[in-house]
């Protein structure tokens, strides 16, 4: 397969799982959410407040602020993020248009309550735990949802040191706010529970979208005592394409040398590497831990900037 076929196949995958992450978005939102008038982050959480309040429709308020914000996207995360983010705005759009005319309708004109009378909170939790998933799904593959995403990728990009759930959390705090200001919600205590509900949603839902993001990117640290050190070596690098570590180690007890395998992986490549250990011996001990970050070939890029004149301080040394 040549590397044109590979990255059509890739480009292909990310609109494939776009396209599943605003799927579960929508399904998430008009069952769970919209019943209830639980007020959400996002431009769809604002065109939620709006539709509640006015019953303008929300997919056509979604459109119009998204068509403005994504002048901001062209200039700052390119032309290749864009279109990602176009294929979201309008697929979305049309998931929630499609959605809202194939649910049950309640008198009020609001989706039916799947979870029943009175159980506001519970749908809630299930509401935006599912659209954090998706959220994070879209995320994954290198898309947008468009309106707060297109903020939170644009700060990401240039502080990638600041979590896309905190930026998101400051858009939503703004938003979510706002309904204090609608004397349709009802009295001030009123709206004050509609927002204490909007803050369980944003806090519970970026909670979500940050978890699912970092699972992706665990690592682990494997540390292997075993007389077929040099075995499991070759296996790992071979079977595992993993480089290894060898370390010199000297047993207390028994007063004899020995070598120590240290190696860093993802961390769902753990089972694979204890199965290979396993199988060459039985009875090596391994030690497993966590690890914070790992950064440099295979891993993650360290983000971070280097001040100019230490940079040309380097290159001149080099020179």
């Amino acid at each position: 397969m040549t590397i044109q076929h590979k990255m059509i196949l890739s480009e292909a995958k990310d609109y494939l799982f776009i396209a599943l992450g605003l799927f579960i978005y929508t399904i998430a939102f008009t069952v769970f959410l919209m019943p209830y008038q639980i007020v959400a982050g996002g431009v769809t959480g604002l065109s939620a407040i709006i539709y509640y309040a006015t019953g303008f429709h929300l997919e056509n308020t979604y459109i119009i602020i998204n068509g403005i914000l994504l002048v901001v996207a062209l200039k700052i995360l390119g032309v290749k993020f864009l279109m990602k983010t176009i294929f979201a705005i309008f697929t979305l759009y049309f998931m929630l248009m499609i959605a809202q005319d194939l649910i049950p309708k309640q008198e009020n004109g609001l989706p039916f309550k799947l979870m029943g009378e009175g159980q506001d909170f519970m749908s809630m939790i299930i509401g935006c735990v599912l659209t954090g998933v998706a959220l994070a799904l879209v995320f994954m593959n290198n898309g947008s949802t468009g309106g707060t995403d297109v903020i939170a990728a644009s700060v990401n990009k240039f502080h990638p040191n600041v979590s896309l759930g905190n930026v998101l959390i400051a858009a939503d705090f703004c938003i979510i706010g706002s309904c204090m200001f609608f004397p349709q919600f009802g009295t001030y205590l009123e709206r004050a529970h509609k927002v204490m509900f909007g803050f369980c949603v944003m806090a519970m839902e970026n909670y979500t979208l940050d978890y699912v993001m970092n699972a992706r990117r665990q690592s682990v640290q494997f540390m292997i005592f075993s007389q077929k050190w040099q075995e499991i070596a070759n296996a790992i690098g071979t079977e595992m394409n993993h480089g290894v570590t060898i370390l010199d180690g000297h047993g207390w007890y028994t007063g004899k040398k020995s070598k120590v395998l240290c190696i860093l992986a993802k961390k769902n490549e753990s089972v694979y590497m204890f199965r290979l250990i396993k199988m060459i011996d039985p009875n090596a001990f391994v030690s497993q831990s966590a690890v914070i970050g790992v950064y440099g070939e295979g891993f993650d890029e360290m983000r971070v900037k280097i001040k100019e004149e230490k940079k040309k301080l380097e290159e001149d040394q080099e020179s």
